[in-house]
């Protein structure tokens, strides 16, 4: 069995090729993040559907989704192209009927203040009883009235009307079990804090519109959502893949995306980063708690997330020695994605197509690894897409002089023979 190898931004584990005349499994888990994060796996499923011969990323074994991550999965197995949720979701295009605004993720949530402030009297003279009457601290007092506090601060019922309309459409289906692929989307019980698989037998009742709603309610900005009598929250409060209930099945190659990283602010950006000219504001943050509350909660919260996701791998690895896992994210010294303005119409262009060209820099900078473990499952690099410097996902930016070009081949050349000798010496050290 071949020795586990792993980079920084790609974990690939060794696996045998499928059999000779058999089609190889392949899976695909994203994990959320907010609009950030679909916008991140748009621009980086467009980058990948461009440069993989042998994958369909519509007709993929399996599809598990988290948060963001689970709109992403389910517009997919319904044969939605990477490149029509972008002309979708960032471009918001005229031509396109399909439009994905995260505007619809900042209406307030009504209803939830509504059904609060019905509680505020009662709970009012609660805790006044129990501040003046019962002598009890005033803190204390206070806490009568933690229910009359919203559960979220913004409606997401809207995305569950949306995708239940975009899934009507002929040849679509907002039903899991018409699905002519496996669709999982992973939401978390409130009350038991287990994880709920629904697509999966005895899940798969569920509309996948309202999966989506329930897997992507993040505690504190949306209410749970209610299903069956029960409340689901955020599928990530319990792990950030869930990328188990794909292994399970057995699949070849299973390819993961994750959005967030913790950013490095102590190591120097990366050379495509300085070759793009950017500020020195965004070249380079000292450190982080210069942001405020804002990014040491950001920075703590992406932190959290990624090393459970690291503990994670792991433990793919180990337990599923026979599949190939190969997991693309940010660069940690990139700011872009850290800075990044979601709620910006132009920033999310930007973002899409500063995650499409790091995609395609990381195969190229990698292409030997890439290309021979993709080769066990009949998989190659299109090279000419890779190499051509004039490809964008959006709209066109003035062309990079000979020398930018020189230096950015000099560097991915690097890079490669970099990771090249470093899995020779891994495998020498075995």
């Amino acid at each position: 069995m071949r020795k586990t190898s792993a980079i920084r931004l790609a974990t690939v584990n060794g696996a045998a090729a499928p059999a000779r005349g058999e089609s190889p499994r392949i899976a695909l888990a994203l994990a959320g993040g907010g609009p950030l994060g679909a916008i991140y796996e748009i621009g980086a499923l467009c980058a990948l559907q461009e440069s993989l011969r042998g994958v369909d990323f519509t007709a993929l074994d399996h599809y598990v989704g988290v948060s963001a991550g689970g709109f992403i999965a389910a517009a997919l197995a319904n044969g939605m192209t990477p490149d029509e949720l972008r002309q979708g979701f960032i471009d918001n295009s005229d031509e396109s009927a399909e439009v994905f605004d995260p505007s619809w993720l900042t209406m307030p949530a009504w209803r939830e203040f509504a059904r609060r402030a019905l509680r505020v009297p009662g709970l009012s003279a609660t805790a006044l009883w129990r501040g003046l009457v019962q002598r009890r601290s005033f803190i204390s007092a206070l806490e009568r009235l933690g229910p009359a506090l919203p559960t979220g601060v913004f409606a997401n019922d809207e995305v569950d009307r949306r995708l239940a309309h975009l899934f009507s459409q002929p040849g679509r289906s907002n039903d899991f079990r018409q699905l002519a692929t496996r669709l999982t989307l992973v939401a978390t019980d409130l009350d038991s804090g287990e994880a709920a698989p629904f697509g999966e037998p005895g899940w798969d009742d569920v509309p996948i519109s309202r999966a989506v709603q329930a897997s992507s309610a993040l505690p504190g900005l949306f209410p749970p959502v209610e299903i069956g009598g029960k409340f689901y929250v955020d599928g990530a409060l319990k792990k950030t893949l869930h990328a188990t209930v794909a292994l399970e099945s057995g699949v070849d190659l299973l390819l993961c995306l994750n959005p967030l990283v913790p950013f490095d602010a102590t190591a120097p950006a990366q050379p495509e980063v300085m070759r793009r000219g950017l500020s020195a504001e965004h070249r380079h943050i000292p450190r982080i708690v210069e942001g405020g509350l804002p990014a040491v909660l950001s920075q703590t919260f992406r932190t959290m997330i990624h090393s459970r996701l690291e503990l994670g791998m792991k433990g793919y690895e180990r337990a599923y020695p026979e599949t190939d896992i190969v997991l693309f994210e940010p660069d940690h010294r990139d700011p872009e994605m850290y800075l990044a303005n979601t709620f910006s119409y132009a920033q999310r262009r930007h973002l899409a197509e500063h995650a499409y060209q790091q995609t395609r820099h990381l195969l190229r900078a990698r292409r030997s690894h890439f290309a021979a473990t993709f080769a066990r499952h009949g998989i190659t690099l299109d090279m000419a897409a890779l190499d051509d410097p004039h490809r964008r996902l959006v709209e066109p930016a003035p062309a990079p002089t000979r020398m930018g070009q020189a230096i950015a081949r000099l560097q991915e050349v690097m890079d490669d023979l970099d990771h090249v000798l470093a899995r020779a010496e891994r495998r020498t050290a075995a």
